[in-house]
């Protein structure tokens, strides 16, 4: 369950942007959008849902690809530059586009709290990557920081210091108390400027099993889609028996329910290739298929390759973040989708979803808790982003936001901000004076 996530100097973030998933104080209604968890004799609470709105270019997709940044740092140990990943976030593999480009230098930080298995992680690191573009750079780690449970596990810094250990001393390596002080010192003649020491020193020398479970969550469980355009078919889905077509019963039944014009949905698995494609069948036809993009629409296409992620989401306790969650889906569906995570029955271990829109939609008081409404809007004098919830205006005085008000149309009146209002009518009176020598304002007097 993510708790908090937050950036600094990554891209049109450069002041520390903080994403909250914990409810707001004070906060009441739509209960069964918090999640708990109880971590020793301290109950932790989460939000289920979080809906992000603000124009094009203010930095909401901005959010989805620093998260993903982050896991793919994690996840490979390193600050270097990598050419492995499938994703179409090239800041998370050219980590030199990572900062804001009209500063000249400055550190890059991301911080992620979550839990995973009664553990409450906090992690934290600074790197710094040099100025915008800057490829030939001499990139270090200046601070890494690791709190399980609020109590320092290591810290990072000029020196490496190692924390109180009887937070985790059940999953210690089984020779650390007799050697702890010998294990601190060789930790700390062998950091490295480009590695990270929770994934190399620390994993090797005092608990792979931590390491482990912090790994797994950001492997498995934090979900990060980070281009609506990019969404394929997962590796979630698989076929035990390898058949050429392959009908997985659940979500060919929740396309039917979406709406196909096909007779099913399958998957096809070519030989030598590993990725599933997505096909329509035809019974009539003894059962012939055809690419499911040829004969589907692309809403229809985009919902079943989203629906494996749902399932994972729901049923594993993942927290997915999709980028333009909506697109060209029809509202019942996202609807009945959003009601999933609300659903204290369904929604039994925890799952979370996080989505960017511009579908004023969501703006709803009997969907979306204050707390649950996020904003992004950028600075048109220094073009940096900021990021605000709807609860943050509270309740009282002229700005406060009530529960049962309306959001949407108090949106569209720009009483919350992140909004443009976007005029194209100049560009072509300029267009029309160009070709026909007309000024079509003279015309109108």
């Amino acid at each position: 369950m993510l708790i908090e996530f937050k950036t600094k100097n990554f891209k049109s973030f450069y002041e520390e942007m903080s994403f909250k998933m914990k409810p707001a104080p004070k906060q009441t209604g739509l209960d069964y959008s918090i999640l708990t968890e109880k971590i020793e004799k301290k109950e932790y609470k989460g939000l289920s849902t979080s809906v992000i709105y603000g124009p094009n270019a203010s930095g909401k997709t901005n959010i989805i690809g620093a998260m993903e940044t982050l896991k793919s740092i994690v996840l490979r140990g390193n600050i270097d530059n990598v050419g492995y990943l499938n994703t179409p976030n090239v800041a998370a593999l050219n980590l030199e586009l990572i900062p804001n480009n009209t500063v000249e230098s400055s550190p890059v930080d991301f911080y992620i709290k979550f839990i995973e298995s009664k553990l409450l992680f906090e992690y934290h690191i600074s790197m710094d990557l040099g100025p915008f573009m800057s490829n030939n750079y001499k990139r270090k780690i200046l601070l890494e920081d690791l709190y399980i449970n609020e109590k320092l596990v290591f810290h990072r810094g000029d020196e490496l210091e190692i924390g109180d250990l009887n937070v985790i001393k059940d999953y210690l390596v089984n020779e650390l108390s007799e050697n702890i002080n010998s294990i601190i010192t060789v930790a700390k003649n062998n950091l490295n400027n480009l590695e990270l020491f929770l994934t190399n020193g620390f994993k090797n020398m005092f608990s792979s099993k931590v390491v482990s479970i912090l790994n797994d969550w950001f492997d498995k469980k934090f979900i990060v889609i980070y281009r609506a355009d990019a969404l394929q078919v997962i590796d979630t889905l698989e076929n035990p028996n390898k058949k050429t077509i392959y009908i997985q019963k659940t979500i060919n039944d929740a396309a039917k329910m979406f709406g196909i014009t096909s007779n099913g949905l399958g998957y096809i698995y070519p030989k030598g290739k590993a990725d599933p494609k997505l096909v329509s069948i035809f019974k009539k036809k003894n059962h012939r298929v055809i690419p499911a993009e040829i004969f589907e629409s692309y809403g229809t296409v985009r919902f079943v390759n989203m629906f494996p992620l749902i399932i994972e989401a729901i049923m594993n306790g993942c927290t997915l973040i999709v980028d333009e969650f909506d697109a060209s889906i029809h509202p019942m569906a996202l609807m009945s989708i959003i009601n999933l995570f609300h659903n204290n029955d369904i929604n039994k271990k925890n799952a979370q979803l996080i989505f960017d829109t511009h579908n004023p939609i969501f703006l709803n008081s009997n969907l979306f808790r204050r707390d649950e409404i996020k904003f992004v809007e950028r600075s048109d004098e220094n073009h940096f982003s900021i990021v605000y919830s709807l609860s943050d205006f509270g309740t009282s005085k002229d700005k406060g936001v009530r529960k049962h008000e309306d959001y949407m149309k108090n949106y569209f009146i720009n009483k919350y901000g992140a909004i443009k209002d976007i005029d194209f009518t100049s560009i072509f009176e300029s267009l029309l004076y160009e070709q026909n020598g007309v000024n079509i304002n003279e015309n109108n007097q």
